[in-house]
């Protein structure tokens, strides 16, 4: 029988296991990595914010994009945890569609930072002497700005078109939240348009923001390779690394859930992949950033003292 949308009131998330020792060990490790993200981000937000020498085009970048990971990672971890310690497994229709909102919001905003800090470091590498007037504060910021509109304008268009489904017989969603493919599952009636519209969002908030990244690097490379100097190959490719690291976890894990067929999805294997950009990289990317990054250790020195 098919079940209209407006009547469901509330979903089931199953989760990662309904193993009690295995659910108190999942509830442990999420509040360690919760906490370190929070730390960690916060952290660097407040070294960013706080000392003169990260007043940079670049370090505005990392900033922005710690505080889309706290955000980020709130959208999931609470709602992780409570179904680890709890027997209530449930969310509410309106609490699903918050969080299918505001994770695809964050999820497309963090896409064009990204991208963003590829072509900061091409100009920092290709073009020293005009850096400070090419990568202005008003530029950054407006691309900033963008970057939150576009993520939000896309988010609402897919959030919408998706709860306009009707969802048919059981509510329960084989995930620990509510994602795309597992309620595309769920759904029946669905519009031969919604395929062509998930086309269009991947292509202009994944394949677009990689192909920039890789143009910005192609000539990084290019531009790295003319430096005579060993040390200097080294020094001018060491300020990209952390960059490279963060955008082959994001980007990586996202093409392998969204892009992969569906004949091959597996629900159990694409749960760890998920647990990759929604829980897992949000807390590596400050230690990314500043156990790599002599400036930002120099100022966690300078707090401490």
């Amino acid at each position: 029988m098919e079940r209209d949308n407006h009547t469901m009131t509330e979903f089931i998330l199953l989760g990662f296991t309904t193993d009690p020792v295995m659910q108190l060990i999942l509830f442990v490790v999420f509040i360690g990595v919760y906490s370190v993200t929070l730390v960690g981000n916060t952290t660097l937000i407040t070294l960013i914010c706080n000392d003169s020498r990260l007043h940079t085009p670049m370090y505005f970048f990392i900033g922005n994009l710690s505080f889309l990971d706290l955000w980020y990672s709130s959208v999931y971890t609470p709602k992780i945890l409570k179904t680890c310690i709890s027997k209530d497994r449930s969310i509410s229709f309106a609490g699903c569609v918050a969080q299918f909102l505001f994770a695809a919001a964050l999820g497309y905003s963090e896409c064009y930072p990204l991208a963003t800090r590829a072509y900061d470091r091409y100009v920092a590498i290709s073009k020293p002497l005009l850096y400070s007037q090419a990568m202005s504060i008003k530029l950054c910021t407006f691309l900033v700005i963008a970057s939150y509109l576009g993520g939000f304008i896309n988010s609402s268009v897919i959030t919408k078109r998706t709860f306009a489904w009707n969802f048919c017989g059981d509510n329960i969603i084989d995930d620990f939240f509510c994602d795309l493919l597992p309620l595309v599952k769920l759904a029946c009636g669905r519009e031969d348009g919604y395929q062509t519209l998930l086309y269009f969002l991947m292509a202009s908030n994944v394949i677009i923001p990689i192909v920039l990244i890789l143009a910005s690097y192609l000539f990084i490379i290019t531009t790295i390779l003319r430096i005579r100097s060993t040390q200097g190959r080294l020094k001018a490719f060491s300020t990209c690394s952390s960059h490279l690291i963060s955008i082959t976890l994001y980007y990586g894990s996202i093409i392998y859930i969204y892009c992969c067929p569906q004949s091959s999805y597996s629900v159990d294997r694409d749960k760890i992949v998920s647990t990759f950009y929604t829980v897992v990289s949000p807390m590596l990317n400050p230690m990314i950033y500043s156990l790599r990054n002599k400036d930002v250790k120099e100022a966690l020195n300078k707090l401490f003292r």
